[in-house]
């Protein structure tokens, strides 16, 4: 519900086919166990992780163009996507329908997902149709026809979804929430692009941007599923290990400076009352990453319990943590009692930085945390993305195996989340949407 980047509305306006993601499943009975293996290596210059598997048919391979929002400023937001949902409309070597076609044929489908770190291509289909499933997606990488009736098609789509971003209540205040957090960061930037953004750009100028930006040096590539290394190796080394390398460097993005809590309040006549606040966390590369995870789990814990379940204040209460290589923490509760439970939760979050949490209790929530994280990414797709996260935001494919997850989680200590919430859960920018008289400016203004 709370997910930076509400891109469904938009991309699926101009994606061909719904981009199913494949399960990871066990092997049938009588089958040899499956295997997992990770490699690291480069293909002509482009950093590529094979995570080899042989439970399932399913080959998801995703394309990270790396960078996300820091490559964008005002006037070219949404340019990436915008270019890559284009290029869906036809290539140099397949015309639109001889693309649809294909894939439709292969039972295969293209993804993208742009967000504020990176922007994602991927390929989902069966091992057997990887080669041909690969080949629409680097053409449409490396050579997007751009028509221009199909680019003015393409960008009506994108001004639909832009226009109506902002529709529902939790969609909103989202939008206001990052807007007070991230004021003068590159994250502030909508990777979706704006009204005014998809207004302005030109066909020249995307393809300005698909000789200047789609260089080897800011992709990273992570396949998941039973192929081999030769064979992703010969697939790369043909279509994107031709491009030109470019010289991008990829860097974590600053982490913003705490300020004072500040409260935004949107006026809606609606029935209850949204509140959602973002605070900075730690880098990713970060010891404090794992443990504000932690925290918010604890967190998120205690406000349902307190806020819910024995106050029934709420039907939706949480304290989400922001996973983006700046990191950041988060209080969200929709309320008809928006002050007497802002309240509370800062009753919560002081008591979660002035008491040690029990360590027993903390070990068997970091258990439960663990087995819902897996349960939430077992598809090959999400193998994936974790396994760039591990790459991009910790510096190696190692850090993206299970175990180390595991590790890392297990190792945060109930002083360490004490520690985490005293640092962190301070300065929150609030955004309020509903009744403007029952804004809650005096609770608000108590997080410091």
């Amino acid at each position: 519900m709370l997910g930076r980047n509400l891109l469904a509305a938009a991309l699926l306006c101009v994606a061909s086919i719904a981009g199913a993601q494949a399960t990871t499943s066990a092997p049938r009975a009588g089958a040899a166990s499956s295997t997992t293996t990770t490699t690291d290596f480069l293909v002509d210059g482009i950093h590529v992780v094979l995570r080899r598997t042989t439970a399932n048919d399913v080959v998801a391979a995703s394309l990270y163009l790396l960078g996300g929002t820091q490559q964008l400023a005002d006037t070219t937001q949404g340019i990436e996507a915008f270019l890559l949902a284009a290029s869906e409309r036809g290539t140099k070597r397949f015309g639109k329908e001889a693309l649809r076609g294909l894939t439709a044929r292969l039972g295969s489908a293209i993804e993208i997902d742009p967000t504020v770190d990176w922007t994602m291509i991927g390929s989902r289909g069966l091992r057997d149709s990887f080669d041909s499933t690969w080949i629409v997606l680097a053409d449409r990488v490396m050579a997007p026809r751009l028509d221009s009736s199909e680019v003015e098609l393409v960008r009506e789509q994108l001004l639909i979804g832009a226009r109506t971003r902002r529709d529902s209540p939790d969609a909103l205040v989202q939008a206001v929430a990052d807007s007070a957090m991230w004021t003068g960061h590159p994250y502030a930037l909508e990777p979706l692009g704006t009204v005014e953004s998809l207004s302005r750009i030109s066909v020249a100028s995307l393809r300005r941007y698909q000789r200047e930006q789609m260089v080897k040096s800011r992709m990273l590539l992570v396949v998941v599923g039973n192929v081999e290394r030769a064979q992703v190796e010969r697939m790369v080394h043909a279509t994107i290990g031709t491009l030109p390398a470019g010289s991008y460097q990829w860097t974590l993005p600053r982490t913003p400076p705490v300020t004072a809590s500040t409260l935004t309040v949107v006026s809606r006549p609606l029935p209850t009352n949204y509140v959602l606040g973002y605070y900075a966390g730690p880098p990713a590369s970060s010891a404090d990453y794992p443990a504000l995870r932690v925290a918010t789990a604890v967190l998120g814990g205690r406000l349902f319990a307190e806020i819910r379940s024995r106050r029934n204040l709420t039907y939706a209460v949480d304290a989400p943590f922001i996973e983006h290589a700046a990191s950041s923490g988060g209080l969200y509760v929709t309320t008809t009692q928006p002050e007497t439970t802002l309240g509370l939760m800062q009753v919560e979050v002081q008591r979660l930085k002035d008491e040690m949490i029990d360590p027993s209790g903390l070990e068997r929530l970091v258990q439960q945390f663990i087995t819902e994280y897996f349960l939430n990414n077992e598809t090959n797709a999400a193998q994936a993305d974790f396994i760039a996260r591990g790459v991009l935001y910790r510096g190696s494919a190692l850090a993206a195996t299970p175990d180390r997850f595991v590790d890392d989680l297990r190792a945060v200590r109930p002083q360490d989340v004490q520690r985490v919430a005293r640092t962190y859960m301070r300065g929150i920018h609030f955004a309020y949407v509903g009744d403007p008289t029952a804004a809650p400016r005096r609770a608000a203004a108590r997080f410091q």
